[in-house]
């Protein structure tokens, strides 16, 4: 194995996985909403159509990248979602941590099919399997091994955006500010679907 290229790879991975993106945005305005527990579902979701969507790139990636159609539809499309879930998050009455209200909190199938439009996730995986699809070597299993460093990353990453999102929550434990935090997740995923549209 390229020692060197080992180390690319995870400065790639790494920041990629940390910053700002529908996975982690998602997760720190549900945290802020519904606690960090009650984002778990979402989490392991996100962490099991990730983990799928990777395999899918690695073994098709040679066709995903001459249909550049299908690959703007589901960017378009997942941006869509993203801005909805942005402006319903926006509009969330806030409620304290320990309620139970099942109504409004999004679960592991919403983690899981929200990868499959996410773009973020696909221009990830067809970088990472452009350039290191063969570091542990060719076929099936070498794209396997590469996902599942990739999610050893990604998983923590949106964990600590859950985390984060439960710790604003508590920074701004007011009704009024709730609010004002719910308002401003809320527009940060509107946003972030507006730079989506605008890099297509």
């Amino acid at each position: 194995m390229d020692t060197t290229a080992l180390i690319a790879l995870l400065v790639f991975i790494i920041p990629m996985c940390f910053t700002p993106g529908p996975n982690n945005m998602l997760c720190a305005a549900h945290g802020a909403q519904h606690g960090f527990r009650a984002t778990i579902p979402l989490t392991l979701g996100m962490l099991a159509g990730w983990s799928v969507l990777g395999i899918i790139v690695g073994v098709a990636i040679a066709t995903i990248e001459a249909n550049q159609f299908v690959f703007n539809a589901l960017t378009y499309i997942g941006a869509t979602y993203i801005a909805y879930l942005g402006i319903t998050i926006a509009r969330m009455e806030p409620k304290p941590l320990d309620e139970t209200d099942e109504t409004e909190r999004l679960g592991f199938a919403t983690g899981a099919l929200l990868q499959f439009v996410n773009g973020k996730a696909w221009i990830h995986f067809l970088a990472l399997m452009a350039t290191w699809g063969g570091l542990f070597g060719s076929g099936i299993m070498s794209k396997i091994a590469l996902v599942a460093l990739n999610a050893f990353a990604g998983y923590p990453a949106v964990l600590v955006w859950a985390g984060f999102g439960v710790g604003l929550r508590k920074a701004f434990s007011s009704p009024q500010n709730a609010k004002r935090l719910n308002i401003g997740l809320g527009l940060s995923l509107v946003l972030l679907a507006v730079w989506i549209f605008q890099s297509i």
